[in-house]
């Protein structure tokens, strides 16, 4: 039986929701070592993973992707355009039949929020042995990205304690916003949020307080910029780029506004121009590019504590 380093064992890894403070120090840990050039665990039997993507994903798709890759799992090939769902078919049965054939492991993004309820609340006459690891539901959660973003945190001040955390942007449509909140405030950040008023709800209100974008700039360490989802607004509803760049994005003015030390996030993809300044995507308080490579670090420490949750290839 194999050892496993991190402590972090999961059946299925749906939501940070749930997750207690030194589960995420700990992912973060795991993450650093793989970062490193840490051993990766030798399975003693294959491990088979499915990437199913409802919805278009370059960053987060490829990365798991590459974490599986790294981890030596095996990848059956899945799409969702040429599967049978497109016939009517449930999601659990459709894991049912990849469950039939040997596959492992799930990772799935969908449009639909909590999708993974009626894969892991199963009912009584149900059997499915499959791990779920959610890579996005409509705008619920998106935990890989919630916690790439701690980790990437946590390497540039090492600690949460009392930092400054602004949330800027499509606050109500934003799974990103929601997870991360939801961790910051557990690891003792001060959580702020800005915006657009109609893009902001009382669902908030708890984790942080609601200012404008001019009062915060200056004072927060983590500037974190949320992607405007035309996808998910009605047609109904008008949109200016200038006009929201300047109220709300953060222009050459604002980030020479910045504290010294502090940084900027994104989760990609990037409306360069509307939610920041094209110029200041790969500026030395930019943090976007480091995000994306920690991503694949970090989803090979979530992967993992699913397989050791599971037992699976010898964990």
């Amino acid at each position: 039986m194999l050892e496993l380093e991190s402590h972090v064992k999961l059946q299925h890894f749906v939501t940070v929701k749930e997750l207690h403070d030194d589960q995420v120090r700990a992912l973060i840990e795991r993450a650093i070592y793989f970062k490193n050039g840490g051993a990766i665990p030798q399975f003693e039997q294959p491990v088979y993973a499915v990437n199913m993507f409802f919805e278009n994903s370059t960053r987060t798709h490829c990365s798991f992707e590459m974490a599986e890759r790294k981890l030596g799992l095996q990848i059956i090939p899945f799409d969702p355009a040429a599967s049978s769902v497109k016939k009517g078919e449930t999601l659990y049965d459709t894991l049912l039949s990849l469950n039939a054939i040997g596959v492992n492991l799930a990772i799935m993004r969908h449009q639909e929020n909590e999708y993974y309820k009626k894969l892991i609340e199963l009912e009584p006459m149900q059997k499915l042995a499959i791990g779920v690891v959610n890579a996005g539901d409509g705008s619920g959660q998106h935990p890989s990205q919630s916690l790439l973003d701690m980790m990437t945190i946590y390497e540039q001040f090492g600690t949460f304690k009392k930092l400054k955390v602004a949330i800027i942007g499509d606050l109500s449509n934003s799974r990103v916003a929601r997870s991360n909140m939801q961790l910051l405030k557990k690891l003792g950040a001060q959580v702020f949020f800005a915006g657009p008023s109609y893009w902001y709800s009382k669902e908030f209100e708890e984790y942080g307080e609601y200012l404008e974008v001019d009062k915060l700039i200056t004072q927060v360490d983590v500037v974190m910029l949320l992607r405007v989802q035309h996808e998910r607004h009605t047609k109904e509803t008008s949109f200016s780029a200038v006009q929201y760049h300047e109220q709300y994005g953060l222009t050459l003015e604002r980030y020479g506004k910045m504290k010294k030390d502090a940084i900027i996030m994104h989760p990609g993809p990037i409306n360069r121009g509307v939610e920041i300044a094209s110029e200041l995507v790969e500026a030395p308080k930019s943090r976007f590019v480091k995000q994306m490579q920690n991503g694949v670090y970090m989803r090979m420490a979530m992967l993992e504590a699913v397989i050791a949750g599971r037992h699976l290839g010898g964990l």
